[in-house]
């Protein structure tokens, strides 16, 4: 499991991933879009779409592949 974003210096520590989160975001590393991880995670694609954007806030991250590289990096 991805673990949660560093402290960012004068920001302060960043919230940490939840449960859900980690979960979209495994769904992320085997390239599903909203519809399919929704699909296989039994939730609407607009919860995924939520879980997205509050990763990408989360971890400074401006879109999907800056994302899953940040995960990449700390797996």
């Amino acid at each position: 499991m991805p673990r949660p974003a560093p402290d960012s210096g004068d920001e302060g520590p960043l919230a940490p991933i939840t449960p859900a989160e980690q979960r979209v975001l495994l769904a992320l590393h085997r390239g599903g879009s909203n519809r399919t991880i929704a699909s296989e995670l039994v939730i609407s694609p607009r919860t995924v779409e939520s879980h997205v954007s509050n990763l990408l806030s989360k971890t400074g991250c401006r879109n999907r592949t800056q994302l899953l590289l940040w995960s990449l990096a700390r797996a």
